[in-house]
């Protein structure tokens, strides 16, 4: 790919900004830094690997919990401690364990509190 300099980035910041699992990608990908230009150009026109990765997995962990609707905490207790492929996670939601149904039900209970708390400062705000 390219040699670094100020415009570069590591394989995992690049892996990360397309969402990808880095330990799946191509070992040219791992090894090299990504400038700016080809992070667009993969970004732009993703070349076969990228478009498989990002339908087939294996997932980072950010993706797998917003799949399953958990947090990536919930994925921890739940044991899920690898990268999943899309068929994993589809099995674990027709499935449904015990742990997953919990931990939906909890993270959703998150949310409607972070949601309450917004609310609550916007009218705060709204009235000073």
């Amino acid at each position: 790919m390219s040699r670094p300099n100020s415009q570069s980035m590591k394989p995992a910041t690049a892996a990360k900004k397309l969402d990808v699992y880095l330990p799946a990608t191509p070992e040219e990908f791992q090894q090299n830094p990504i400038t700016r230009d080809e992070l667009a150009a993969l970004q732009a026109e993703p070349p076969q690997w990228l478009k498989d990765l990002r339908k087939n997995g294996p997932h980072p962990k950010n993706l797998v919990a917003a799949k399953l609707g958990v947090s990536i905490a919930g994925l921890a207790r739940g044991g899920v401690t690898e990268a999943l492929t899309t068929e994993q996670i589809d099995a674990l939601l027709a499935d449904k364990p015990e742990w997953l149904v919990a931990e939906r039900e909890s993270f959703q209970n998150v949310l409607i509190e972070q949601r309450r708390l917004r609310a609550q400062r916007a009218d705060k705000a709204g009235e000073a």
